[in-house]
């Protein structure tokens, strides 16, 4: 079967040979738990082309379940094309025997999701992730430069962040990803009948307007900020306490009622300061806006984030 991947990244591709070996023939002790999008994550080491051995992740896609070409097709169509230090770096792909895998630096602190309800990062760093992330996407949504378009990721979550092993965060995901022709950077892109989005972080505003736009990924992205600053999911499958369920309607209740300091990390509470806690916060708030129209930019969001963390380290 021939390649669906354009021959430009020819020379990316990995033989599958050579990932069965990496992965101990994609054994069940290698799987890495927490890996989120579709497919089964590997752990592996692979001698490169410089001969180097590398620990990689393995992303096999399972066309047994649906999860096959389409994705797999636009995970590493954007991916291969991209060069950000706060993407996951990509190593080559796989497209042999049926099989489709994408092959990734590994990261070693797991993904931000595993961290939220631990003590393990200090708030400076969780800060420090955060800023990373809205630079990811900063780089995604600029049309300048030799791509001439930019890139919705459309499934913005604290899953897809990955953390290297200095906690530098790698965000990748892109199997739902749209690109956008042009500098129309409020045009709606229709969906049809694609399904996108992790429940508790996806805009509202889709359902309504049946499509996305940069703000969706930017309403997405003040989930993950308040994600961060509160210590847990976007979403809790809490049938006792319905109020407690979606973190968005919880924290715009508390945010209105100058009472969010009820809800914030409690690991975390002592490390911050409040003048770096209400930038962000007010930040945040500013994402989950209704109105597309009155959320900031990306542009704007790095830079009010960055003088939060000039404020934590004050």
């Amino acid at each position: 079967m021939a390649s669906i991947i354009n021959d430009k990244f020819a020379h990316l591709r990995i033989p599958l040979e050579d990932v069965v070996k990496a992965t101990n023939n994609f054994h069940h002790d290698n799987i890495i738990i927490g890996h989120g999008g579709p497919g089964t994550a590997y752990r592996g080491r692979l001698y490169l082309r410089s001969e180097r051995l590398m620990e990689i992740t393995a992303r096999r896609f399972d066309w047994k379940h649906g999860e096959g070409h389409l994705e797999f097709l636009r995970e590493s169509t954007v991916l291969l094309d991209l060069e950000h230090t706060n993407l996951v770096s990509v190593i080559g792909f796989c497209d042999e025997k049926d099989e489709k895998i994408i092959v990734t630096m590994y990261e070693a602190n797991g993904n931000l999701g595993q961290c939220l309800t631990t003590p393990n990062l200090t708030w400076t760093q969780r800060l420090r992730v955060c800023v990373g992330v809205a630079r990811a996407l900063s780089y995604l949504h600029d049309v300048e430069g030799r791509r001439g378009y930019s890139i919705m990721h459309c499934n913005i979550n604290s899953d897809v962040i990955l953390l290297d092993e200095n906690s530098e965060a790698k965000l990748y995901g892109f199997e739902y990803s749209i690109k956008q022709a042009g500098d129309n950077k409020d045009e709606v892109i229709s969906l049809c009948d694609q399904h996108i989005g992790t429940m508790g972080c996806m805009d509202p505003a889709i359902e309504k307007t049946g499509g996305v736009t940069q703000k969706s990924d930017i309403y997405s992205f003040g989930v993950i900020l308040f994600e961060v600053l509160c210590g847990r999911r976007a979403f809790i499958d809490d049938h006792e306490n319905e109020a407690n369920r979606f973190l968005v309607s919880l924290v715009k209740y508390h945010y209105e009622n100058k009472s969010l300091h009820d809800i914030l990390n409690v690991d975390l509470y002592d490390q911050m300061s409040s003048q770096s806690v209400l930038k962000y916060s007010s930040l945040a708030y500013a994402c989950l806006y209704g109105n597309q129209a009155c959320r900031p930019d990306i542009d704007d969001i790095v830079n009010e984030l960055e003088k939060a963390m000039q404020l934590q380290l004050r």
